[in-house]
Order: structure tokens, then C-alpha cells, then sequence
């Protein structure tokens, strides 16, 4: 097929319903996802000042809306979480090693991200953001354990106790 007959069928590619179909959102849901989502970023900032090491960095954010919003999100499940994490950050050390930090190593290393995620079977969409940040802070190899790994492993912990305490919810629904 040619670009031109693409380009052509285009506007007909992007034709959506206006609405689509929306999952029922309970009160208790959207108050547990609050709480629980508090309660994670928290940990983080308390670990850092236990530990004196910077553990959060802002696609932990993003995160954690998959974890305690979206909880059965495939994106949310262990593998996504922390693989896409650190699969984003080894990415963005390379990235950094090789070609340094400029606009156009930041795009690369976030499209490479999304690549390596994809082939892994890891996809996180935060795991961009991580490539993202890790590229433009010019980080060295200590940045895949320190602060990626450790603060997606306390979130992991977060939700996974979050999300069993109550009985509205269950997580993982898989590990791997």
C-alpha cells in the first residue's frame, strides 16, 4: 500500500464512538485508589530519608495510578512494574554511555524504552518517563538500582499489601 493511499484513509482510521465503554466506579474504589496511592509515595519518601538516598523520581507517579487506580491493568501487574522499570532505566544508561544527553538521545532513549519493553513482554508506561528522566539527567549505571529498582520495589510492596487488605480488591492478578 502506498504512503499517499494511507494518507488518503486516514480521517477514516481515526473514526471512534464518542463514548466508549466505561467499567463501573465504585465510591470505596476511588477513595482505596486515594489512600492506597498516598500511602505508596509515602513509603517512598520514608525509605529515602531511612536509607539517605533518593529513591523518587516522578514516573513513580504515573505508577502508581496503575497500581492502586487500575489494579487489574496487565500494564500493572509485577512484570510490567518493575521490568518495564528497569529494562527503561538499563535503556537509558546505554543510551547516555553511548551518545550522551540531548534532545534527540531523550527521544531516542524513550522510543528504545518502548522497543525493549515491547520485545521483553514489560510494557509500563511509565517505564518512558524513566527512560526519559534517566537520559536527560545524564545518569550513570547506579540509576537502574538506585532509585529505579528500590522504588519500584517499595511500591510493589505497597500495593501488594493495599490491595489485600480489603476485600474489594485482589493483586497480582500474575506474577509473571
Amino acid at each position: 500500500m502506498t504512503i499517499q493511499r494511507r494518507l488518503t484513509g486516514f480521517p477514516r482510521r481515526c473514526k471512534a464512538p464518542l463514548r466508549g465503554p466505561r467499567p463501573p466506579m465504585t465510591l470505596r474504589y476511588a477513595i482505596w485508589s486515594f489512600l492506597s496511592g498516598t500511602l505508596g509515595i509515602l513509603a517512598i519518601f520514608e525509605i529515602t530519608s531511612l536509607v539517605g538516598q533518593p529513591l523518587l523520581i516522578g514516573s513513580f507517579g504515573a505508577s502508581a495510578v496503575l497500581l492502586f487506580g487500575a489494579t487489574e491493568s496487565p500494564l500493572a501487574q509485577p512484570r510490567n512494574l518493575v521490568g518495564g522499570h528497569l529494562v527503561s532505566a538499563t535503556v537509558a544508561v546505554i543510551v547516555v554511555a553511548l551518545f550522551g544527553s540531548t534532545p534527540l538521545t531523550i527521544a531516542f532513549g524513550v522510543g528504545l524504552a518502548i522497543f525493549a519493553m515491547n520485545l521483553t513482554h514489560t510494557t509500563h508506561p511509565p517505564g518512558g518517563a524513566t527512560a526519559l528522566i534517566g537520559v536527560q539527567g545524564a545518569v550513570g549505571p547506579g540509576f537502574i538500582l538506585v532509585p529505579v529498582l528500590a522504588g519500584a520495589l517499595i511500591l510493589l510492596v505497597t500495593a501488594l499489601f493495599t490491595n489485600n487488605v480489603v476485600y474489594h480488591r485482589r493483586y497480582p492478578r500474575h506474577w509473571l
